[in-house]
């Protein structure tokens, strides 16, 4: 187990993905779990919440002739190469699941008239939470040596999802995140200067 920093330094988008996994479907999920709990939110609200896909459901969404192709190929000009798409989904199917992150707008709504003052801020803060939580469940697998990466084909994908897998109406879909063992590394990364981005003053 790395320290929290470690964590933070070892997360990284990783698209060489494989089902050669070292840890058991049991830890995946025991990890997501534990993310999305201790995830913090604005007033508690937990607004977050997560489907876990593994195998064939997973595969629903990047596999061939999947949802995600399908909804693509709709939009996608007629002529344009589909190739490199197809080759990025299927990056993603090469991994063993999905998590898909979801957002309660039942909650969102019922906190802007429970708290009117706040009423145009807590969609804001609904965001705040799927953020908070999208790192810490990567985070969290990342820990357990599972890569992932952050992908965003809402709202393209939402009504198709929502009808495969029975999601509850009230539940807005807000990113994907395909993962599997770690077939190759993520390349170097380049930082801007700390100081430009963190200042002390005091």
């Amino acid at each position: 187990m790395s320290t929290f920093l470690e964590a933070i330094e070892n997360r990284r988008s990783i698209y060489a993905l494989d089902k050669n996994i070292k840890v058991s479907k049991d830890e995946i999920v025991e990890a997501i779990q534990q993310a999305v709990k201790f995830s913090p939110s604005a007033f508690n609200s937990q607004t977050a919440h997560v489907l876990v896909l593994f195998g064939a459901e997973s595969e629903k969404i990047w596999g061939e002739g999947g949802i995600t192709e399908t909804e693509l190929r709709k939009v996608i000009p007629e002529g344009q190469d589909f190739a490199p798409t197809a080759q990025k989904l299927a990056s993603f199917n090469a991994g063993v699941g999905t998590v898909l992150f979801y957002e309660d707008q039942d909650v969102v709504k019922g906190l802007q008239e429970k708290f009117a003052l706040y009423a145009d801020n807590f969609p804001v803060w609904s965001e705040h939470s799927t953020g908070i939580t999208q790192f810490a469940v990567w985070t969290a697998l990342s820990d357990i040596g599972i890569g992932a990466s952050l992908q965003h084909y809402n709202p393209l994908i939402d009504e198709a999802v929502a009808a495969e897998f029975n999601v509850p109406k009230n539940w807005k879909l807000r990113a994907q995140m395909p993962f599997g063992n770690i077939a190759a590394p993520a390349g170097e990364k380049a930082f801007a200067p700390i100081e430009d981005r963190v200042k002390v003053i005091g």
